[in-house]
């Protein structure tokens, strides 16, 4: 006995500081998490410029296959048990949290769409409301990525083809005419080629690749499979610039597609019958459609600062090792501007410092960080934040940098200049060419709003299959009421006993089932690479498998699960399918609760800090000093506080609250602060206060809870096991499932 109690209290133990351990880790996670959304809020990289994650927290269950597949650290984390977008600015729109999401919880959307001026209004079909017979294609309908634009490209030249009479062209005329040699361009040519429509494709620059081609030398180009008309599967997903540049331009060779390079765009006009006249600088050419394959970035955009003019300022670097033993100034905050001091960075005897004007790269992603935090470590380059260029001379440049002391005047030798700070679309053009930005014109997507946990509809579908297996035993109930002992003397026995006939069948079916069930799993882990049919049917045929196995197992026992294995394995089935159901529910509602309070809490705080902001500055350092003494109590409360503390806290003993309100007042008074302002301040702080106590109090529930999905694991793992027994041992001893042989 003393044996058996002193294993007991070794793995009690154990399993206390295991789970101890793992919560203190999960909350500093949490936490990290937490603060790094507040500081993206602040520096507003929360939300992405283009395509943008929204989560349906009454949907998430927390498995964190949306945090597994996305390509970019930082974007998603689980905070309270559900996905929260904590750095949207780096989101590339892949989309892949989206098609991952077994239960339907994400949508990746284009951020504010309804207050966007910079994004064309366009039908279904890509093409801009109100001008017939004119498509966008590609980034300037604000969708990013390489595969997108070859899907543009491919449905605009193909909704022309539908659209083309069997009437010849006219000799000067074109059935379509496209605008940008990129990916969407390219895609448009090769289906337009593959249709036989008269067409000619026009580029600016003096090559195909559209934005592409203007990346630094062995760029990395990610792309997901994808196919590009005449050509087939792109054979690879990741493609040097020099590789996709080398593809494209011997598909265009191949396939002798009419482009013409060095065509710059001046507008397209609108004949009185319906045909389009395309203006560039040297030509003009007659259509009855026009394509508007360009990119987004339009003209680079400019710092508008003295001496911008000067030879040795450039806004793209296509080469880097051009660049030795120079002194560079690299400005900007984005992905190219930190590739490009990088690769600066590494020639032999530069001196790169890379400038930018807010306090943290928010926009890059996560490699490049990286890659950026060990050059910076190796003496590679400078980088100097909260800076902005005021003047650029031929061997200087002046910068005006923000620190502790204020605004500080710094001049640095310079020879070459490299401003990378974006592009700016050209709206200018594409109204004139007749494309609308009104947003009032733009049709109805249908906002995205919660669905629900969809409980009613997985009810329905479990209700549908307890009937159909209702009316099964109904129609053989003169079997199954039968006691197990007069059982073997009845006509159906043969075909309804565990051993054979449809009852064997209806064990096998239920083994399969169960087979299938666990495949889910096998499908969710990010360790296999195992993506037959998206997740989300496969987190459908999880809920109906189990539902079906258990069902079935029903019916294998003769509706009388003995004292058997098999009649134990039922029963572990059972539970399995009762705990699933009702974790399905706490895993959604708990944590949604305590993100709705962690949101509820981030408005308090933001009326904090607006409070402060307002005040005239004599009075300003107190609601400052009260405003991070909340703060400070805030973060006390709701991370580092044990589970005991707020229990208290909630229960009323608010004694650090009260100690601190009361310093804070008195503070106040002894520097003549109105009342009024004091109280405002004092309100504020106990909203906050209390909306923090709520937070952590649905995270300790949700802690709690959280065991639910151990004891449904284990239930799993126990049935599991009970099964294998069962059918092993029905096949080398005869044993049926239940009590009826």
């Amino acid at each position: 006995m003393t044996w058996t109690v002193l294993v007991g209290v070794v793995f009690a133990l154990g399993f206390s500081l295991f789970a101890t351990l793992s919560r203190r880790a999960e909350l500093a996670r949490m936490r990290a998490a937490v603060h790094d959304w507040d500081r993206a809020a602040r520096e507003g990289a929360a939300k992405a410029q283009l395509q943008h994650p929204v989560v349906d927290l009454s949907r998430c269950l927390g498995c964190a296959t949306c945090v597994a597949a996305c390509p970019e650290k930082g974007v998603l984390e689980l905070v309270h048990g559900q996905a929260m977008v904590v750095g949207g600015a780096r989101c590339v729109g892949v989309s892949a949290c989206e098609r991952e999401c077994p239960v339907g919880a994400i949508t990746v959307t284009i951020a504010d769409l309804e207050e966007r001026t910079d994004i064309p209004v366009l039908s279904a079909v890509l093409e801009a409301v109100e001008t017939p017979g004119l498509f966008l294609a590609g980034e300037v309908t604000a969708h990013a990525l390489i595969k997108t634009a070859i899907e543009h490209g491919t449905a605009v030249a193909s909704e022309v083809v539908r659209r083309t009479t069997d009437d010849e062209p006219d000799e000067l005329e074109h059935d379509l005419v496209i605008v940008g040699a990129g990916p969407a361009g390219l895609a448009c040519s090769l289906e337009a080629k593959r249709h036989g429509l008269s067409f000619v494709t026009l580029e600016q620059a003096e090559r195909v690749g559209g934005t592409v081609a203007k990346y630094p030398r062995r760029k990395l180009v990610l792309t997901r499979p994808v196919e590009l008309p005449l050509h087939g599967r792109l054979a690879s997903t990741s493609y040097s610039k020099e590789e996709l540049m080398q593809l494209w331009e011997g598909v265009v060779r191949e396939h002798e597609l009419p482009i013409r390079t060095g065509e710059v765009l001046v507008d397209v006009e609108r004949r009185d019958d319906g045909r389009y006249l395309v203006r560039t600088e040297t030509s003009s050419f007659l259509a009855r459609n026009v394509c508007l394959a360009l990119g987004r970035r339009g003209t680079p955009r400019k710092l508008e600062v003295p001496g911008e003019e000067l030879p040795k300022v450039a806004y793209s670097l296509l080469d880097a090792q051009s660049f030795q033993n120079r002194r560079v100034l690299v400005v900007g905050g984005g992905d190219s501007a930190v590739e490009a001091a990088m690769g600066l960075a590494e020639q032999p005897g530069n001196d790169v410092i890379l400038s930018y004007r807010k306090p943290t790269f928010f926009r890059v992603k996560a490699r490049n960080e990286e890659r950026l935090a060990e050059c910076v470590a190796r003496g590679k380059l400078r980088v100097v934040t909260n800076s902005e260029v005021l003047a650029i001379h031929p061997t200087l440049v002046e910068l005006a940098v923000v620190d502790g002391q204020g605004i500080q005047k710094w001049t640095v030798a310079n020879d070459d200049v490299f401003v990378m700070t974006g592009g700016v679309l050209a709206i200018e053009l594409l109204e004139r060419s007749g494309v609308s930005f009104d947003s009032s014109l733009r049709a109805d997507t249908g906002a995205v709003y919660e669905q629900g946990s969809g409980l009613s509809r997985a009810l329905g579908a479990g209700f549908v299959l307890a009937l159909i297996a209702l009316l099964w035993a109904a129609w053989h109930a003169d079997y199954y009421i039968l006691p197990s002992a007069g059982r073997p003397a009845h006509l159906k026995h043969d075909a309804l006993r565990s051993s054979q006939g449809a009852g064997l069948w209806l064990g096998i079916a239920s083994a399969a089932l169960i087979c299938v069930n666990l495949a889910y799993l096998v499908r969710r882990s990010p360790r296999f690479r195992f993506e037959l049919g998206s997740l989300q049917s496969w987190m459908t045929s999880h809920v109906a498998t189990g539902i079906l196995a258990l069902l079935c197992a029903m019916m294998h026992g003769a509706m009388a699960p003995g004292d058997t294995v098999g009649g134990h394995a039922f029963w572990a089935l059972f539970a399995l399918l009762v705990t699933g159901a009702i974790g399905r529910y706490f895993y959604a509602w708990v944590p949604r609760a305590a993100n709705g309070r962690e949101l509820a809490l981030d408005e308090a705080k933001l009326a904090l800090e607006q409070v402060a902001s307002e005040w005239d500055p004599n009075h300003r350092a107190f609601s400052e000093r009260a405003r991070d003494e909340v703060f400070a109590l805030i973060e006390q409360r709701q991370w580092r506080a044990s589970f005991l503390g707020r229990v208290l806290a909630l229960l009323g003993l608010r004694i650090d609250l009260r100690r601190t309100l009361s310093a804070l007042v008195r503070e106040g008074e002894r520097q003549g602060i109105p009342q009024d302002k004091i109280g405002e301040t004092m309100h504020l702080a106990r909203r906050a206060y209390h909306t923090t106590l709520m937070v952590a109090h649905y995270e300790d529930v949700r802690a709690v809870l959280n065991t639910w999905r151990y004891f449904h694991r284990w239930g799993a793992a126990l049935m599991v096991s009970l099964v294998v027994v069962h059918i092993v041992s029905a096949l080398v001893y005869g044993v049926s499932f239940g009590g009826a042989q």
